[in-house]
């Protein structure tokens, strides 16, 4: 796997790292200052349903971070894409059902990240 996608790869799994700890441990803290378009009254009675979130986010983390451990070198790469590809559709489904902001979050550094798979 080449240097640039490794480091990709690196940032998404440092992205979905710092989803789940906002998800799982500081989302009636830190939660209603980056979503704020979300009523406040409402980050307690949904924080374990934010917390199943942050879980998720925690196998994407050991998903991308597998990737790169990984030295066998088709099981790497077909490791990073599906992991990869599990972010980008996750980013997808976030920009149609919630924000579009969310795409430019989460699904164009992952279909990035893909696009840079398949070329290096």
């Amino acid at each position: 796997m080449h240097v640039i996608v490794k480091i990709l790869i690196g940032l998404l799994a440092m992205l979905h790292l710092y989803f789940l700890w906002l998800e799982m441990f500081a989302w009636t803290s830190r939660g209603p200052k980056v979503f704020k378009n979300f009523p406040k009254e409402l980050f307690e009675p949904t924080k374990s349903l934010a917390a199943n979130q942050g879980l998720y986010n925690g196998f994407l983390v050991a998903g991308l971070i597998w990737s790169l451990l990984v030295n066998d070198r088709p099981w790497n790469y077909y490791i990073a894409i599906f992991f990869t590809c599990c972010i980008l559709v996750a980013g997808i489904y976030g920009a149609i059902s919630a924000d579009k902001k969310i795409f430019f979050v989460q699904g164009l550094p992952a279909l990035i990240t893909l696009i840079l798979l398949h070329i290096l």
